[in-house]
Order: C-alpha cells, then sequence, then structure tokens
C-alpha cells in the first residue's frame, strides 16, 4: 500500500492504524507512506510509528514535489506488485480495500491488465468542491471516454509493474484511468464510501485545480490521440505472473 501525505499529522497516526487492522488478516503487506516535503511533524510521527510497526515504511521527499510524485516514489520503492493507493488525509475508509479485492478476485482478468478505482458514491466535501468535481469528472470523461465516474479518487488498485510502464508527469494520478485503457488495460469502479476529514487542512484549491487540469487534460487528450495501432503496453496479460501479495 502506498499513501501519500503533506502535512497530515493530524491524521496519520489514526489512519495507519485502521490500515493495519484491515490488512493484518489478508496475509503479508507493507505501508509506504510517502512524505511529500512537510513542515510540521508528519515525517516524526511516522518515524515513531515505524519503530512499532515493522510493515511501515517511511519515505521522504526533502521538497514538495506533489502528490503524483509522491505516489511514483512509493510505487517504485514498494515490494510487491499489488498495489493499493489511498488518500492520506483519512477520507478514504481503509475498510474497504477488501471490496477492490473481490473485484480483482472476481473480474477473471489478471492484475496487470487491470485498474480497480473507488467510486465516491456520497462524498463528505463542501457542496462547492462536489460540484467542481463533478463538471471535472463529466467533461473529462467526455474527451477521454475513459469510462469512470470518478478519476480523482484516491483508493486504487493496481500492478505496480504496470504503472511504472506508464508516462508519467506531473498530475498523472488523475488520469490512470484513461492511462491504464491507452496501455491496453481495463478499468473497473467499485462504489466506496467517503468520509469527512477529521483534521488538517486540504492541500488543494478549485481555481488552481482547474488550471492545471485544463492543460494536463489536453496533453493527455493528445497522447490518446497519438497512440499507435497495436501499442498496447500490456501485451500478452495472461501471461503475465499474478501475485497473492497484499501491499
Amino acid at each position: 500500500m502506498v499513501v501519500p501525505v503533506y502535512n497530515e499529522a493530524a491524521n496519520i497516526e489514526a489512519l495507519f492504524h485502521e490500515i493495519d487492522a484491515v490488512l493484518a488478516p489478508l496475509g503479508p503487506f507493507e505501508v509506504l507512506f510517502v512524505d511529500d516535503g512537510s513542515d510540521d511533524d508528519t515525517w516524526q510521527i511516522l518515524n515513531a510509528l515505524a519503530q512499532q510497526a515493522p510493515a511501515l515504511r517511511p519515505v521522504r521527499h526533502a521538497a514538495r514535489c506533489g502528490q503524483s510524485a509522491a505516489l511514483r516514489t512509493g510505487i517504485d520503492a514498494a515490494d510487491h506488485d499489488l498495489i493499493v493507493t489511498l488518500d492520506g488525509d483519512g477520507q478514504n475508509d481503509p475498510g474497504d480495500i477488501p471490496r477492490l479485492l473481490e473485484a480483482i478476485d472476481g473480474c477473471g482478468q489478471p492484475l496487470a491488465a487491470m485498474l480497480i478505482i473507488g467510486h465516491r458514491t456520497r462524498r463528505q466535501d463542501s457542496s462547492i468542491k462536489r460540484l467542481a468535481s463533478r463538471i471535472a469528472n463529466a467533461v473529462r470523461s467526455r474527451v477521454l471516454r475513459d469510462a469512470t465516474p470518478d478519476s480523482g479518487c484516491g483508493l486504487k488498485m493496481f500492478s505496480r509493474a504496470t504503472f511504472l510502464l506508464l508516462p508519467y508527469f506531473d498530475h498523472m494520478h488523475r488520469f490512470l484511468p484513461a492511462l491504464i485503457r491507452r496501455a491496453g488495460g481495463q478499468v473497473l469502479s467499485v462504489p466506496i464510501s467517503h468520509r469527512p476529514r477529521c483534521g488538517g487542512q486540504s492541500k488543494y484549491g478549485i481555481l488552481d485545480r482547474l488550471g492545471a487540469g485544463i492543460v494536463d487534460l489536453l496533453g493527455v487528450a493528445w497522447l490518446m490521440r497519438r497512440c499507435p495501432p497495436g501499442y498496447p503496453l500490456i501485451a500478452n496479460p495472461a501471461s503475465t505472473k499474478q501475485t497473492a501479495d497484499r501491499s
């Protein structure tokens, strides 16, 4: 599991214990919290937790690089191929992780060919943020045809090897469904819960996300159009080794 965090000192301890309680019965796992250059007590808390929890692996950026960079750092450092990500603010419920595991087990496709992504059906955000998200999802879905109602959900499951084949750019995590489909994979959305933020502050504003999102959307649309026939990176998913590791 990979959890990117920035100034989440108020949330990470409770979140880790929730993750640990959910994953411990499922088999071997690791939890990589990637501190994206926090200037609060996030790093100190993670190191203190790691002294008592061998499954926790804290990783740190010396300066803030962004959520996509933090995710890539954690995924690159992971020891298992099955990757689960979720947001570090506690709004994703770790109790929904088994739903994603059941979905991948029941879809009949190898992990390398799939992205399982949560769909927050009842978002616990402000009305303005919910409206902005609905508009962004509608525009993105129409332009990219990624068949995903909630591309921005942090709770996702996919293959580490497949992820590392994808083109990397800032904010790529918002377009992972389109990138997976471009690589020849499939996307499955699973309804999940969503919780209010318990502590700390959101790191995203409506206007700054909108400005970056438009530029990124145009770039990903260009990538989709420039994908040549027969391109898929997932060349022979049936032969790809599937792992039972839960990370």
